[in-house]
């Protein structure tokens, strides 16, 4: 297996020793991306629905790496501070797919001061 990995700056850098996304096997896998814009000095917007279309621009910018769009997903993992916010939340994500929407999984977790954290795994299409 040949793995490579992919970087932008237009989303938020990695905080710790992964990588933003990474091409295996006919797929790029995302890290975990939370709300901070990058081309605003990581400022993190406030409501649930505003910072999960900050994320999902992020992902989008990680997978354009690669050529990708959100379009090339198939699935997601979201991890919500509150799963009270999960009508707003999902308001916001289907903005940004159509359908066939990828799979999806949602989880409430212990987040440090945001409130959405969201991966993804695209597959890339024959020819890219």
């Amino acid at each position: 297996m040949t793995k490579k990995a992919f970087h932008t700056t237009n989303a938020p850098q990695p905080a710790g020793p992964y990588s933003q996304a990474v091409e295996a096997n006919g797929f790029v896998y995302t890290a975990g991306f939370g709300p901070q814009d990058a081309a605003n000095g990581n400022a993190v917007p406030e409501s649930v629905g505003d910072q999960t279309r900050q994320v999902l621009r992020n992902v989008q910018s990680a997978l354009g790496e690669r050529g990708l769009t959100l379009n090339d997903c198939v699935k997601t993992t979201v991890h919500l501070a509150d799963l009270a916010d999960f009508a707003e939340f999902n308001e916001a994500y289907k903005e940004f797919f159509s359908e066939p929407f990828p799979v999806r999984t949602t989880v409430g977790s212990q987040l440090a001061n945001i409130l959405v954290e969201i991966d993804a795994v695209a597959a890339i299409p024959e020819g890219k």
